[in-house]
């Protein structure tokens, strides 16, 4: 897509494609998402959409203003997908943690789009459900607003890193990622204890832990944090 700009004029079209489709946001950001995960950022051109869709590339314009807005409407999605099916039990430290996992694996599940998302600030409804939905999760359980609105900073930028990060191992070929593997287990394995004596230590630890992500741990050291930090707010009672 370029940069051409959508008029105020144009509206979304409901009549069917050549393919007997009918366009919405909803299915371009879907087959966006779909070509993503086939062919990378690459992806994102009116040409490769328009084909996809069976419609003129034109008419995606009528949708989006440009790439850009596109790329926001993906990344909106992929924070939505987090969000269905979840309820809050009314407990801060597991409804957070239960977010912080379906986060984490909402983007796993398109790692090509999260390393192009999770970055992004997309002003659409899915991220003002999630804003909403996280601080009254950590002012319902005793946050005051200033320690809130800095738990929600830590425990979002943490979340969607770590999602980046785990998304670019994920996206990797096979061959690539098992090229990684074989680093731990042969070139840090056969290092003498004599120059690396800590890596000799521990290099059957370092082989089993560096295999999987490190996100759930990190999680629950912050909600540890945080709740140590919550019973630090709190007044002391004074003995009756």
């Amino acid at each position: 897509m370029t940069d051409r700009q959508l008029s105020g004029a144009a509206r979304p079209r409901r009549r069917p494609t050549k393919q007997g489709t009918v366009l919405s946001e909803a299915l371009i950001v879907e087959t966006a998402l779909r070509l993503i995960r086939q062919h990378g950022s690459a992806a994102l051109t009116v040409r490769r959409l328009g084909a996809a869709l069976g419609a003129d590339p034109s008419a995606l314009y009528r949708y989006f203003r440009n790439t850009d807005d596109l790329l926001l409407a993906v990344a909106d999605a992929l924070i939505g997908q987090a969000f269905v099916g979840w309820a809050p039990r009314g407990d801060w430290r597991a409804d957070l943690r239960e977010l912080g996992l379906r986060m984490h694996a909402a983007y796993l599940e398109h790692p090509q789009a999260a390393m192009l998302a999770t970055y992004r600030v997309t002003g659409r409804p899915h991220e003002a459900f999630a804003i909403e939905t996280i601080l009254g999760v950590l002012r319902g359980g005793g946050f005051p607003d200033p320690e809130a609105v800095r738990m929600y900073h830590i425990f979002v930028d943490t979340s969607l890193a770590y999602a980046a990060l785990d998304a670019a191992s994920t996206a990797l070929p096979p061959e690539a990622r098992d090229a990684e593997r074989q680093v731990w287990q042969r070139t840090y394995a056969s290092l003498p204890s004599t120059t690396h004596p800590h890596i000799a230590a521990t290099t059957r630890l370092l082989q089993a832990e560096m295999r999987r992500s490190a996100y759930t741990r990190t999680l629950d050291l912050f909600l540890d944090a945080a709740a140590a930090r919550l019973a630090a707010l709190r007044p002391v009672e004074q003995p009756g």
